[in-house]
Order: structure tokens, then C-alpha cells, then sequence
């Protein structure tokens, strides 16, 4: 793995070694030419490219030498002046059925050993595999798609041309957002995308939503992830502020230089807590705020039936969100996936913790993970280790002031004519043991009678009613919630920003709180 800079300092010395047999991985050929060029007029040796659409051609004068466009006639001629002059480097773009024992990769092989005798050096540049054979007579390298560095380079060369001819709104912080948001893609790609937010005749601050968009378009159908479609119109939460300003806090990082102070960036977040309480809500809420895409990694999905099957769908899944980035990864309800198993006697559950957890602790990619828990005593020990989280938050039954712009919230998003002051006071006492989900369906069976019967109907006394015949968790299974309830007061940061209401004892234990 390799961005631009490296891959030249590493093909330079493979030219000057005279490597016989260089195996180029990368879906950009033009990426890779362009360093080819580069190399053979710094070193001034003498390189010739082949391609189906052009034959073999001087890559340093652009001339064809040999008018023959197929593979084989390209080898036949390497071949030649391989055998005639010393030192000769062919870069071959488009050779299919290299992965394997046949004919075209036998040709290549007679090719390379003529190379060893010479000096010379046969370049493939392919996205598959060489046969096994073939490879080891050389060496392999790799051109990944441009980090943020380079398309930041590359975003400036497409805009900043055009800065007399249309209105540019960007500064330097908004050109780095940019190449943040565009980085994984390949060249040509970004340079579509920035090509396309220009051609209506103006850059503005709020075309960077856009280019996020424009990327997810890409990456909508990507292995082992669903996308998770938001409206940000209509997603709003209340309570949980203590959660909120900590996001805000990471959010700042997702575009500051942190390599100075070897910092990674925010790795993600695990909210644990009583089910209904807003955990699911909030990873939607982060990747609307954010103006992120949000993907779903179900580990049902991925399970398979041979082995080894699930492991390697995971990662697929997570070499995908790593492309995608920056983006959000939402796992809900993580400890069905991860769950540690006694009776899973094929290994492949702690198989797939090892990979999760090695990919949260090395990835480099700008992938916020959100993962919700409602059962956490089900959850390997290392998953919660400092490190692997950024923070675990817990996600509490909702306090009289939450619930109370809880309730406003649903009123005011479905429409409804506000209680009186009295009747929410009563509505905020009626629903004590509440979830969030449980006053969301009070207020839902508000706003149904309101749209059968009209408005006239809502009335203070109907509001009553409907939260009475709420029935919530924590009275149809409190010993299961008092147990949730007392793990997140030991353990987690509550996402409400309060301190947690414990006995003057239990102070001196020191119970966990957020710095902001």
C-alpha cells in the first residue's frame, strides 16, 4: 500500500535496480503512467508503454514504435529489442489472463528471463493477481487511490484555475475539506465531481455538502454495508446534551491536522443503555449533523456457511467503509454480532472480534463507528478497553427535564396544539420510567386521533389518557432495567451531561463525567 509520493521513491528504485519483472496493483493506469513519465525523464532511461488502443509508443516522446496492438505482438517486440540492447524498461497496461498458467503468461515469462539476461525490466500494471510462477522473478507494488494530501493538490489544480472566470467562495479550510471528503476516490473521479459543482457557474460554501453527496452516490451499493437514508428535516433529539457537546468537540478534529501531535482521528463511540432511550437515533443524528453518509454493518449479513467466509466478507465490508470515508459506521446492537459464545466451536466468532478490533485500533481512515448496546455484559471484555472507543457513553432513562423537551419535540413535530402548562407538568409526572420511544408512542396516539377526528379533538384530557395507557419497560421488566441501569452508572459517561443522582458513598468511588 502506497499514495503517489512513495509509490515513485519505491519504483525509482526498482528502475535503477533493474528489477526484471515489476507487478504494478492499481485500477488508475493514468495515475501511474504519469510517474512512469516522471522517472524516465529524471533518469533519463528509455521506456516504452504498451496499450491495446496505441500499440508500444515511446513514453517520453509519444511516438509509436511498434503499430502491433496486441498483447502478443507487444511481448514479441519487447522480446526483440531486449535480446538487440541492454537496459530497456516495456510497461504493458492491459494483459488479462495473467492470474494463471496459460499462454499469455508464459509469454510474459520467456519475456522476463530475456530482461534478467539484459537488464532490461517488464512492467505490468493490472488490478489481479500474477501467476505464481511469473511473480517471483520480481517484485510487486502498489498505487493506492490519492490520500488527503495528494487531492488536496488535486482539488487546488481544478479550482483554483478558474478563479477569475466564475465566483469561488473556498478558503484554505474549505479546500481541505474538500480533498478530506474526495480522498479514496480516484483522480479522474474527484476531478469529475469538482468539474461538475463548477459547471453551474459559481464554488459556494455550502457546494461541500454536495461533493459529500456526490461521493456517496459512488459508493451507494458498497459489499457488506447498507445505506442508511436520512432526513435530516425531520431527525431531532432531545436530552442526551452531554453527548451532543462531546460530538461537537470531535467533529473539529475530523478536519484538523493531527499528525503534528500523532493523533488518529475520532475513532467512534459506544452508547450503551435501557432500550428506546435514543441510542439508534443518535447515530442518524451524528451523520446528519456532520453532513455525513451513514452505512449499517449488520453482522447477520455477513455471516457464511464455509469457512473463513464470514471473516472475509468483515473485511470487505470494512476495506469498503475505509474507501467510503469520511462516513459514519453504525452497528446496532453489537453484542448479537459479537457476542462471546462458548458453544461457537468453529472459532469464527472470536475470529471476527479479532478483526473488528485490529481494524479499530489500526485503521487510518476518517470512519466514525457508532455501535449501540443494550445487553453490554455480552460483549468481549477487549472491546471496551480504553483505546478502542474514543468514549462509552451511557444512554439513561430520560430525567423530568428531558422528557418534558421530549414531549415538546413529538407535539411540535406532529402538529399538535400545545397542553397547558399544567397538563405537561401532569404529563411529565405520569411518564417517570419513560423511554423516549415510550413518549414518542403517547404522543403518536395523540396525533392519531388528531388526524381522524381534527384538531378540535386534542385536548388536555386526551393527552392524559394516552400517556396512562402507556405501559413502559421499566414496569414490565424492571429487575432487567435496574440492572442495565446500575452497570452504566460503574462504568459509563451519561449522555445526558448530568451527574448521575447516587448516595454521598458512592461519590467517594469516583462514578465517570465527560470533559468538555
Amino acid at each position: 500500500m502506497a499514495n503517489k509520493a512513495e509509490f515513485k521513491t519505491s519504483l525509482l528504485r526498482m528502475f535503477r535496480a533493474r528489477i526484471p519483472f515489476i507487478s504494478i496493483r492499481s485500477i488508475e493506469r493514468t495515475r501511474v503512467l504519469e510517474v512512469v513519465q516522471q522517472l524516465a525523464e529524471e533518469i533519463n532511461i528509455p521506456i516504452y508503454v504498451h496499450s491495446l488502443s496505441h500499440g508500444t509508443i515511446d513514453i517520453k516522446t509519444k511516438k509509436g514504435v511498434n503499430e502491433d496492438r496486441s498483447v502478443a505482438g507487444g511481448i514479441d517486440y519487447a522480446v526483440q529489442n531486449i535480446c538487440q540492447r541492454q537496459n530497456l524498461t516495456f510497461v504493458f497496461t492491459e494483459v488479462s489472463d495473467i492470474e494463471d498458467d496459460n499462454m499469455v503468461s508464459r509469454h510474459i515469462y520467456d519475456c522476463v528471463v530475456q530482461a534478467i539476461e539484459r537488464g532490461g525490466s517488464v512492467c505490468i500494471i493490472s488490478t489481479k493477481s500474477v501467476w505464481s510462477q511469473l511473480q517471483r522473478l520480481g517484485m510487486t507494488l502498489t498505487l493506492d487511490a490519492p490520500n488527503e494530501e495528494e487531492m488536496l493538490d488535486v482539488v487546488k489544480e481544478c479550482v483554483i484555475p478558474y478563479k477569475g472566470s466564475i465566483p469561488i467562495d473556498w478558503e484554505e479550510n474549505d479546500y481541505k475539506m474538500a480533498a478530506t471528503i474526495l480522498a479514496n476516490m480516484t483522480k479522474i473521479e474527484a476531478e469529475n465531481v469538482l468539474a461538475t459543482q463548477m459547471a453551474k457557474g459559481s464554488l459556494t460554501k455550502d457546494d461541500i455538502k454536495e461533493l459529500s453527496q456526490a461521493k456517496d452516490k459512488l459508493f451507494s451499493d458498497i459489499s457488506g454495508l447498507e445505506k442508511v437514508k436520512i432526513d435530516s428535516n425531520t431527525l431531532m433529539i432531545a436530552g442526551l446534551n452531554g453527548l451532543q457537546q462531546w460530538l461537537e468537540n470531535q467533529r473539529q478534529l475530523l478536519t484538523a491536522d493531527l499528525k503534528a501531535r500523532k493523533l488518529r482521528p475520532p475513532r467512534g463511540v459506544l452508547l450503551v443503555g435501557v432500550p428506546g432511550c435514543g441510542k439508534s437515533l443518535s447515530a442518524k443524528f451524528i451523520a446528519a449533523s456532520w453532513n455525513l453518509p451513514l452505512h449499517r454493518l449488520d453482522f447477520a449479513s455477513i455471516q457464511g456457511m464455509y469457512v473463513g467466509q464470514s471473516e472475509n466478507r468483515l473485511k470487505e465490508a470494512f476495506a469498503s467503509a475505509d474507501n467510503a470515508a469520511p462516513c459514519i459506521l453504525w452497528i446496532d446492537e453489537i453484542e448479537k454480532g459479537l457476542a462471546a459464545n462458548a458453544s461457537d466451536s468453529s472459532g469464527v466468532t472470536t475470529r471476527m472480534i479479532g478483526q473488528f478490533l485490529f481494524w479499530l485500533q489500526e485503521s487510518s481512515a476518517k470512519v466514525f463507528v457508532v455501535a449501540t448496546a443494550n445487553d453490554v455484559t455480552k460483549l468481549p471484555p477487549e472491546l471496551m478497553r480504553k483505546g478502542r472507543f474514543d468514549e462509552l457513553f451511557f444512554v439513561d432513562l430520560p430525567s423530568e427535564p428531558e422528557r418534558k423537551d421530549i414531549i415538546n419535540l413529538y407535539i411540535e413535530r406532529n402538529l399538535l396544539p400545545n397542553p397547558s402548562i399544567e397538563t405537561l407538568e401532569n404529563l411529565v409526572s405520569i411518564s417517570n420510567g419513560f423511554a423516549g420511544s415510550d413518549l414518542e408512542g403517547a404522543v403518536r396516539d395523540v396525533a392519531i386521533q388528531a388526524v381522524i377526528h381534527g384538531n378540535e379533538i386534542v385536548t388536555n384530557q386526551l393527552f392524559e389518557k394516552c400517556f396512562k395507557n402507556i405501559v413502559p419497560l421499566s414496569k414490565t421488566s424492571p429487575e432487567r432495567i435496574d440492572a442495565i441501569r446500575m452497570w452504566g452508572k460503574e462504568r459509563a459517561v451519561p449522555a445526558s451531561g448530568l451527574a448521575w443522582n447516587i448516595e454521598a458513598e458512592d461519590r467517594l468511588t469516583g462514578k465517570r463525567s465527560i470533559i468538555i
